[in-house]
């Protein structure tokens, strides 16, 4: 359709009509096209700044994909005008570090929930309200991950602003308050560490839609640190498959669930 500029959302570049209810949050706009891949029919229908997107259909339904960039500000822009322009369920999937010692390089890990370590979700609700995925979604990334025979876990991820805090923090001068968190989010029990859940999670409970997130492994800074065996891995496909899956189980769940109420 022709983009008319009142109905251009400013930073993903798109209007009304140009994605489906269903939409994909990676981080790395090459990841789009990747996941699109997946997709039937798959268009490409607009590249704006981190925000890459492209159009199919999967199981007959409308469904997109659209990149973020990296951290939470820029991804909740994403879902703001994606939201706008009819989108009220999304799947985050990106990569991990992982924090508990049984979380390894090549894991899945699905959130539950999201410890708001960063800023972004501090301009949308009191820190005391928690950033929870949606039930739905979650439940359905478990099965496509259960499904998927590859080792996985379930439960709390980390979220920060600062990669460079969680991998140097001894060089940061403010070292002592990272360092001490850090042992907090571990004798917790917190899966692993990443960027944007924790304000996705709260954006979509203020704008009323569906949120979950899945990650794929890429090492364990503990694990290195007890000496124990892994190997880096920046293989995101299994984690891919994963989503694309759990948005098909999704897809069925919501079937099923509005034959129901016909």
């Amino acid at each position: 359709m022709d983009k008319d500029t009142r109905e251009l959302q400013y930073h993903i570049a798109l209007c009304p009509g140009d994605v489906g209810r269903y939409c994909i949050l990676p981080g790395d706009p090459a990841r789009s096209k990747i996941i699109a891949m997946f997709f039937d029919d798959a268009v490409h229908v607009a590249t704006n700044r981190e925000y890459t997107t492209y159009t199919g259909t999967l199981l007959g339904e409308k469904v997109s994909v659209c990149s973020t960039g990296i951290g939470g500000p820029s991804a909740s822009i994403a879902m703001e005008e994606l939201a706008a322009i009819g989108a009220d369920t999304f799947l985050r999937v990106g990569t991990c570090g992982g924090i508990d010692l049984k979380v390894k390089s090549n894991d899945i890990v699905v959130a539950t929930g999201a410890v708001r370590n960063e800023g972004t979700s501090r301009e949308y609700a009191p820190i005391e309200f928690p950033a929870v995925a949606d039930f739905e979604v979650a439940t359905a990334m478990v099965q496509a991950a259960k499904d998927s025979g590859h080792p996985w876990h379930v439960g709390v991820v980390q979220c920060k602003d600062s990669f460079y805090g969680q991998h140097s923090p001894h060089r940061m001068p403010v070292s002592y308050e990272l360092e001490a968190k850090w042992e907090a989010w571990k004798r917790l029990g917190v899966l692993a560490s990443e960027m944007e859940s924790a304000a996705l999670f709260t954006v979509a409970a203020h704008l009323g839609v569906r949120c979950g997130s899945l990650f794929h492994v890429v090492w364990n800074q503990e694990r290195e640190k007890a000496g124990l065996d892994q190997e880096e891995s920046h293989d995101v496909l299994r984690s891919v498959e994963v989503c694309i899956e759990a948005l098909k189980n999704l897809i069925r769940q919501d079937r099923e669930k509005e034959a129901n109420h016909e």
